[in-house]
């Protein structure tokens, strides 16, 4: 058996309920008491500082830690599944998503950001799924440097920093327009990969060395 037929055999048999996915359910688990946190600490949708903002920035640091922690041990123990393939980027997205939402019902980011980055989330998303008869898109570098700096700038925006210093908002504020650039820019590299397997695919099938075309 190669190297890699022990992994996927290895992938085929860990079950659902191991560690990585608890890992991950308890992140989802962790979005609505992260949003109930940010409201409680807002009367008349008015951001404030109080323990309860606190309480949010707390879980929020906690749910990216186990975004992190179930993936390192998913990829040491060998214990990768579908369900995982699943659940982690919906948690993430889960997370983000409500996280930006939120900063923008309390005033304190703009909808503009919100509606920008969620759209470009889902719609690779779908678009994984559209092309996914003609191969899988690989994740980039760029697409992990959009979700550090996506997730510090996030960060950066629940902390009250206007309490602790005026000047910190500003540079949350360039950190979030970066995360904006390159969610577009990696967003753009997706299309063109979409595009170059469909293209490819349809070449396949017209030789007879690939999967039909729709």
């Amino acid at each position: 058996m190669t190297s890699t037929d022990a992994t996927a055999a290895g992938s085929s048999r860990a079950g659902v309920w191991n560690l990585p996915n608890i890992l991950t359910m308890i992140r989802i688990a962790l979005v609505p008491f992260f949003v109930w946190f940010l409201l409680a600490d807002a009367p008349g949708l008015e951001s404030t500082s109080g323990p309860w903002r606190w309480a949010a920035v707390a879980v929020f640091a906690v749910a990216i830690y186990t975004d992190k922690l179930d993936g390192d041990i998913a990829r040491s123990r060998n214990l990768i599944t579908d369900f995982g393939k699943i659940a982690d980027p919906i948690a993430d997205k889960m997370l983000i998503g409500s996280a930006l939402v939120m900063l923008s019902v309390l005033g304190e980011l703009p909808w503009w950001v919100t509606v920008v980055i969620l759209v470009r989330e889902w719609g690779i998303t779908a678009l994984r799924f559209v092309v996914i008869r003609y191969g899988v898109i690989p994740a980039s570098r760029g697409g992990k440097l959009k979700t550090v700096v996506q997730t510090l700038a996030i960060f950066l925006y629940l902390l009250p920093l206007a309490a602790i210093a005026g000047w910190l908002t500003w540079v949350a504020l360039a950190v979030m327009l970066a995360a904006v650039a390159i969610t577009v820019w990696t967003g753009v590299e997706y299309v063109v990969e979409a595009l170059r397997l469909r293209t490819k695919g349809k070449l396949q099938a017209k030789t007879g060395n690939g999967p039909a075309a729709p």
